[in-house]
């Protein structure tokens, strides 16, 4: 489902059509072969976290901790962008 979520959201940002659908599927297999599964879940939570009000977004956004796990994903996504939209 998460894979599903992924081209979906994709694809809405890239175009609807079937070379976006082909790149966005080349991203998220890219993403899978660097980011463990469990690591991908929790830096997209920390990030919906991070959009949130009040003090338990506040605490995703003032944990350096999670800037690793965010910084890590951004890594996993600037080389999918590389494999697959160039």
């Amino acid at each position: 489902a998460a894979r599903v979520d992924y081209v979906i959201g994709c694809m809405a940002a890239n175009g609807q059509s079937r070379d976006a659908m082909t790149r966005c599927a080349c991203s998220v297999d890219t993403l899978a072969s660097i980011m463990p599964y469990d690591q991908y879940v929790a830096a997209e939570t920390i990030l919906s976290m991070r959009q949130g009000v009040g003090q338990a977004a506040s605490i995703f956004r003032n944990t350096p901790q999670y800037d690793d796990t965010i910084a890590e994903l951004r890594r996993a996504q600037a080389e999918a962008e590389v494999r697959c939209f160039r």
